[in-house]
C-alpha cells in the first residue's frame, strides 16, 4: 500500500526525534511492503523566523493532502521566556488543531515493567497501570475570547462547550472502552463551572448507548489526587480541553518517563501523531533526546491507517529496546553502565522491526554504533 505521510519536524529535539520515527517507518515499509511518501512542512518557531507565520497556509494545505500527520515539537526559548510576544510558536498547533478539526486527543499512559524503577511512585502503586487518556482538544478556554482591560489590570479568557462537541468525542472514549476494560471515566469540575455541568448531563445520557460500559464520574482535582494513589483504577479517561492539558501530563511520571508518552490528534477527516514532551531546546543537536514517544507516535499513526500487524512490530520493537537497555540516558536503568543515542537508538528500533525472529543482542556493536542483531 501507498500513503502519504505529512512530517512537521518543528522546532528544538523535534527533528532529531522524528527521524528516528522515519525510521521505524522505512522498516515497515521494507518488511511489509508498503511505500511511505513524506511531505515535510514547517510550524512553529521554525516558521515563524522564515515566514513570520507560526503556521504557514503551505502547510495546512500538505497536511490537508496527506494520508496523516507526523509531528516533532515546537517552542523555542526565545518566545517561552517573552510573553509580551504577539506571534507565538504554540499558536501554529493551536490553529493547525482548530483547521483540520483535531477535536479528539489520545493520550495513553502504559507503566513499562522494566521503567518501573524510574517513576517517584512505589512499584505496588503503578505496577500494571494501562490508562486511555480522551481530551478534547479544540474547544474550551484555550479557544475562548480573550481580553485584557485597557489598563492591563484585568484579564479574561472564557470557556465554552457544546453538546455536539462533547458527543463526538465520548461517542469515540466509550468505543474506546468498550475494546478495553469497559470502563469510562468522566473527569470535570461540574460542582463549579456550567461546563462540566454541560459535559456531566452529556456524557450521562450518551451512556444509555454503551450499556456494557461503567460510567462514573470524577472532580478534577480528587481525579489528580487518584492518578497518584491508585492509578490502576482507570480505564478510559475523557476530559476536556485544560483538564485532559494538565491531566496527561501529571500520568506521565507514573511509566517512569515522558520521553515514551504518544498521542494521537484526530479529526473527522485528518490525524496528528506526536510525542507530548516538549522541543527540550537545551538538548537541541546533542543526539540525547529519548526518540520513543516520538516512534511510539508513528505506531499509533500505522494503527490509524488500519496497520495494525506493523503498529504492534513497533510497540514489539521497543519494548526489546527497553528489555535490553538500548535507551537513552534519561531512562537508562541502573544495571546498563552505558546508554545510546537518539539516533542509535532509532538505528536499533529500525534494525530489530527487520529482524524480528532474532532475539540476540551482540551489545559490544550496539555502543559502538552497529545495531546489528545477531
Amino acid at each position: 500500500m501507498k500513503y502519504t505521510i505529512a512530517v512537521i519536524p518543528g522546532d528544538g529535539i523535534g527533528p532529531e526525534v522524528t527521524a528516528q520515527a522515519k525510521k521505524a517507518l522505512n522498516a515497515i515499509a521494507d518488511v511489509y511492503d508498503h511505500t511511505f511518501i513524506y511531505k515535510e512542512a514547517m510550524m512553529g518557531a521554525c516558521a515563524i523566523d522564515a515566514t513570520g507565520n507560526p503556521l504557514p497556509q503551505e502547510t495546512v494545505t500538505v497536511c490537508e493532502q496527506s494520508d496523516a500527520i507526523l509531528f516533532g515539537a515546537i517552542g523555542h526559548p526565545k518566545y517561552d521566556n517573552d510573553p509580551s510576544a504577539k506571534v507565538r510558536p504554540e499558536q501554529g498547533l493551536l490553529s493547525l488543531r482548530k483547521q483540520l478539526g483535531l477535536f479528539c486527543n489520545v493520550r495513553p499512559v502504559k507503566a513499562y515493567e522494566q521503567l518501573i524503577a524510574n517513576s517517584p511512585l512505589k512499584k505496588e502503586i503503578i505496577s500494571g497501570t494501562d490508562i486511555s487518556i480522551y481530551r478534547e482538544l479544540t474547544g474550551g478556554i484555550y479557544f475562548g475570547t480573550k481580553e485584557l482591560s485597557e489598563d492591563g489590570q484585568v484579564a479574561f479568557d472564557g470557556c465554552s462547550y457544546s453538546v455536539e462537541e462533547i458527543e463526538r468525542i465520548a461517542h469515540l472514549a466509550f468505543k474506546e472502552a468498550q475494546n478495553r476494560r469497559k470502563k469510562l471515566t468522566l473527569v470535570d469540575k461540574a460542582n463549579v463551572l456550567e461546563t462540566s455541568r454541560l459535559w456531566r448531563k452529556t456524557v450521562t445520557a450518551l451512556a444509555s448507548q454503551y450499556k456494557d460500559v461503567a460510567l462514573d464520574f470524577l472532580f478534577v482535582d480528587n481525579a489528580a489526587m487518584q492518578l497518584i494513589l491508585n492509578p490502576k483504577q482507570f480505564d478510559v479517561i475523557l476530559t476536556e480541553n485544560l483538564f485532559g492539558d494538565i491531566i496527561s501530563d501529571e500520568a506521565s511520571v507514573i511509566g517512569g518517563s515522558i520521553g515514551l508518552l504518544a498521542s494521537a490528534s484526530i479529526g473527522k477527516e485528518n490525524a496528528l501523531f506526536e510525542p507530548i514532551h516538549g522541543s527540550f531546546p537545551q538538548a537541541t543537536g546533542k543526539d540525547i533526546a529519548n526518540p520513543l514517544a516520538s516512534i511510539l507516535s508513528a505506531a499509533m499513526l500505522l494503527t490509524h491507517l488500519g496497520l495494525h500487524a506493523e503498529a504492534n512490530a513497533i510497540e514489539r520493537a521497543v519494548q526489546k529496546s527497553l528489555a535490553l537497555g538500548i535507551t537513552t540516558e534519561d531512562i537508562q536503568q541502573k544495571e546498563h553502565s552505558f546508554s545510546v543515542s537518539t539516533s542509535k537508538v532509532g538505528d536499533f528500533i529500525a534494525d530489530y522491526i527487520e529482524n524480528q525472529d532474532d532475539s540476540n543482542l551482540n551489545f559490544k556493536n550496539i555502543h559502538m554504533g552497529q545495531s546489528t542483531i545477531i
